[in-house]
């Protein structure tokens, strides 16, 4: 009974620790700011906020997730994970002028080593996002348990720095369902600064 007891204490005093650490809050639909970003939704989320990226959800992040990275660095992680060492000079670093298909790649790469296996894209096109040129492409992917993904990506260099916003839902139902208002969203994106 005691160790019950004490294993839920140390549950609660975790989940109240990891809740510290970001910012959850529902984002309506509608126009929202979003770092140096201005996004409209047709849709409602549930937005997890920390300091240089977010995570929106409408469903739960296994059923759809919309990743933001914003102002990556120089030789940083395309996911913030990490700052690139010499010890360690293969990976996902940003490197300021980088082509369209290497943004593309870097992105993918990022994904794979997040764990999804059978990551490819397509569709891959330039994109203006107010007066600042990127691209966008969509891709497809599979977790190690076997649920297929699919996605779409917006990815751009300003001022040095790299913006990527990442949305994939399992391509059985919550794709098909959301993708159009997705595709608006990341589509009418522009900076606001």
């Amino acid at each position: 009974m005691k160790s019950t007891a004490f294993r839920l204490l140390c549950t609660a005093v975790l989940a109240l620790s990891l809740a510290s650490c970001a910012s959850n809050s529902l984002q309506r639909a509608g126009s929202s700011t979003v770092f140096d970003m201005q996004l409209d939704s047709q849709l409602d989320w549930a937005r997890i906020k920390g300091p240089r990226n977010e995570s929106w959800t409408i469903d739960g992040t296994n059923l759809n997730l919309l990743r933001i990275y914003s102002q990556v660095k120089p030789n940083e992680h395309v996911f913030m994970a990490r700052k690139e060492r010499a010890s360690k000079p293969d990976g996902p670093w940003f490197r300021p002028g980088m082509r369209p298909d290497e943004l593309r790649d870097l992105v993918l790469d990022g994904i794979r080593e997040q764990g999804s296996v059978n990551v490819t894209a397509t569709s891959m096109r330039p994109h203006r996002f107010g007066d600042t040129d990127g691209v966008r492409f969509d891709v497809t992917m599979a977790s190690t348990s076997g649920l297929n993904y699919k996605g779409t990506v917006a990815v751009v260099e300003r001022r040095g720095k790299l913006t990527s916003l990442i949305w994939t839902a399992p391509s059985e139902h919550y794709y098909a369902r959301d993708v159009e208002q997705v595709n608006h969203m990341l589509d009418s994106m522009r900076f606001v600064n």
